[in-house]
């Protein structure tokens, strides 16, 4: 073990995210994008911890310190540039289980305010303590670099969970659309029991209640549907949430709904922060299992929003560090008697989607929290519970809409879809907790017995001889030029596809998306040189007629980002570019060394739908910078499933296909050879009828190969 400098310096940029990218924030640039978008998130932010707090069974203005401690933590800790951290339904739906289980409903004996307020401030209590336990597991594992254990929650499993959670959620906040009093049922079956309760008292709903609920349903639903379809030509979507919020308020408090109906409002929001308090020992130990399922399904779902936007907006973001981050957001939540946080959908997708920049939108959107908190409050005493249970349904569309994906997953891949279908049913009928430990069990189980663990390796070939082995294994090698053998010796999946993506980027020494958005921002540099007169196309090349002055990178320009994935277009320059040859002053692209990559899938048994697409687009990536992919010793029925799945495109052909590896190496020296042979190349654009016995130029003649 050593100390240095260097690695003082590694360690708290590890541990400190925000010194790494506060002091070279673009303040000018920035600025006022993440000032919008913090406001329209904050805006969102404290409806959604009013509505999810319901979930919880406390009193809603809990949420809003859901809504804003743990976005205070993630801005020094956390990696990602665009999530909204806050409430989640389903961890919200998970927290309240735990809640009801330990301090049930008829515990609130004859129902006098002074016992209702007892129980809340007991489930206050349980709930921050569960958060508190919770972020100590997330803290444990990314301290003992367990990040990786996200890999295990497939998209099927965490589709099939999610769906369930959102039919829970529609289950619970029944009692609050027709006011009924509907005791909690935090045990298997319970939902088969809350929906039994719900219709034996069906004839006492509220229909000032109800009525109010319907009417808030279909205008979310509408202008959320009007936000998707024209959210090209909206600036920014439409806040129905705020403005349906406001109206609904206002109305409540002319009319006087609470004493004209009889309607449950939410009543008088404390205002200020209450002292920090230490969690409950005892409810520790009852609730080791909620936290740890909470603390699982919080970082899955979290890292997997993050690792979209970072992909999109190409930085990185560190699994390990996201669960240190979530893990002290949660255990300061519960300290100040918040309940667990993750990132919600909706929320981080209008963060992203208004401008926001980096976390700096996080920080005003906690401004925004910190206002109701402190002053107005108040305002919203009148609101109706149910419109917040509306607000709280209005936002699982997304997850509702997903039962469309067991169709798809039936076609594409049967063991999906089969995940999907006992994950969605063990987490409605056994509860959210036991059903997550069997979806898991059930997915390990499939894993098992289909897959072993993944070995790659790197293939040359073995005493210029038809047979090609690991090169670590041989010394009498050959290694043709520009051409790399990548061998996977086990079945692609969802839980290994990453690691072969990442092994194939190592292999062959250079990240091809990098390259790919590095030559398109070279293009557009090109072209903009050539438009101010700075180039000049000569016979020799590109000639420099101007100092070259250097322009800032647009590594999260959210609105051109995704041109920089397009394929390289030169067809509007008057010159094609040698991107091996030396570029204009101030434009450098990585140097690519190879022009064929051949994967051997002779030991692939079989790939799934999600590996699929993650292969797709890495094949994609390195077509679209001139290398050629070539797939040896696929199994019998391999191309079948490949084109069931529309895996092939314009891109992607079948006739990259080769029968072994050796035939692939033949093909690509051949190729090499009848472009470099100008006879061979007039003859084979002729069509010739006569056929030319070729020995390849590096001495490789095991076969013979016939033009």
């Amino acid at each position: 073990y050593s100390c240095s400098p260097q690695r003082v310096k590694k360690i708290a940029f590890g541990l400190f995210p925000i010194i790494s990218w506060l002091p070279v924030y673009r303040f000018r640039e920035w600025i006022l994008s993440d000032i919008i978008s913090g406001i329209n998130t904050g805006l969102v932010a404290v409806l959604q911890g009013l509505a999810f707090a319901l979930l919880v069974n406390i009193p809603p203005g809990y949420g809003l310190y859901a809504a804003f401690f743990p976005v205070l933590v993630y801005f020094i800790f956390g990696t990602s540039r665009h999530i909204s951290v806050g409430p989640f339904p389903v961890l919200s739906l998970m927290v309240g289980g735990a809640v009801v289980r330990l301090v049930p409903d008829d515990s609130a004996g004859n129902g006098t305010s002074t016992n209702i307020s007892a129980i809340n401030e007991e489930r206050v209590m349980v709930a921050a303590s569960v958060t508190f336990l919770s972020g100590v597991f997330q803290l444990l594992l990314g301290i003992l670099q367990f990040g990786f254990i996200v890999i295990y929650l497939s998209q099927s499993l965490i589709s099939g969970f999610t769906t369930a959670a959102a039919i829970h959620v529609v289950v619970s906040q029944l009692k609050f659309m027709l006011q009924l009093p509907v005791p909690g049922f935090n045990k298997p079956f319970g939902i088969v029991y809350t929906l039994g309760s719900v219709f034996s008292q069906i004839t006492k709903t509220n229909f000032a209640d109800l009525l109010t609920s319907l009417v808030v349903l279909v205008i979310v639903f509408v202008v959320k549907e009007m936000n998707d379809r024209y959210k090209a030509k909206l600036p920014t979507p439409i806040p129905i949430e705020l403005l349906v919020t406001v109206l609904a308020a206002l109305i409540s408090h002319f009319v006087n709904f609470e004493e004209k109906f009889n309607v449950a409002v939410v009543g008088k929001l404390e205002e200020g922060f209450q002292a920090p308090v230490a969690p409950d020992v005892g409810v520790l130990q009852n609730c080791i299992g909620d936290s740890i399922s909470i603390a699982i399904v919080g970082f899955a779902v979290a890292f997997s929003v993050a690792k979209v936007y970072s992909i999109k907006h190409d930085y990185p973001v560190d699994g390990n560090q996201e669960l240190i981050a979530f893990g002290l957001g949660n255990i300061v939540g519960g300290s100040f008697k918040g309940f667990a946080s993750s990132t919600a959908l909706s929320r981080s997708g209008v963060q992203e989607s208004t401008g926001g920049k980096t976390q700096i939108a996080g920080i005003i959107s906690a401004v925004i929290v910190l206002i109701v908190i402190l002053g107005i409050g108040f305002l919203l005493a009148p609101l109706q519970k149910s419109v917040l249970a509306s607000l709280a349904l209005g936002n699982l569309k997304g997850m509702l809409m997903q039962f469309k994906e067991v169709g798809i997953l039936w076609r594409k891949d049967k063991y999906d879809c089969v995940i999907w279908v006992v994950t969605f049913l063990a987490a409605v009928f056994l509860g959210l907790d036991i059903g997550l430990a069997t979806a898991v069990a059930f997915q390990l189980l499939t894993v098992v017995i289909r897959s072993q663990i993944p070995s790659c390796t790197v293939l040359v070939n073995v005493g210029r001889s038809n047979i090609y082995r690991n090169r670590k294994d041989y010394t009498d090698i050959y290694e043709p030029e520009g051409v790399k053998i990548f061998r996977c010796s086990s079945p692609i999946f969802f839980a290994n596809i990453e690691f072969f993506r990442e092994k194939l980027i190592t292999a062959v020494g250079f990240n091809p998306l990098r390259v790919l958005r590095k030559r398109n921002k070279a293009l557009r540099k090109i072209r903009k040189m050539l438009k101010k007169g700075e180039l000049q196309v000569t016979p020799k090349g590109l000639i420099c007629m101007a100092n070259h002055t250097h322009e800032s990178d647009e590594e999260l320009d959210n609105n051109r980002i995704e041109e920089l994935d397009q394929p390289t277009n030169m067809t509007d320059l008057p010159i094609q570019i040698d991107w091996g040859a030396d570029l204009p002053p101030g434009i450098t692209v990585p140097r690519v060394d190879i022009h064929s990559i051949i994967l051997d899938f002779s030991a692939v048994s079989f790939l799934d739908f999600s590996a699929m697409r993650v292969l797709q687009k890495t094949l994609k990536e390195f077509v679209r910078i001139d290398i050629d992919i070539y797939i040896a010793g696929a199994h019998e029925g391999f191309l079948d499933k490949l084109e069931r799945c529309a895996f092939f495109d314009e891109e992607i052909k079948p006739s990259m296909f080769f029968l072994t590896i050796h035939d692939a190496v033949l093909h690509i020296l051949l190729k090499k050879d009848i472009a470099s042979s100008p006879k061979l190349k007039l003859a084979k654009e002729k069509g010739s009828s006569n056929d030319y016995i070729i020995i390849p130029s590096n001495g490789l003649r095991s076969r013979e190969c016939t033009v």
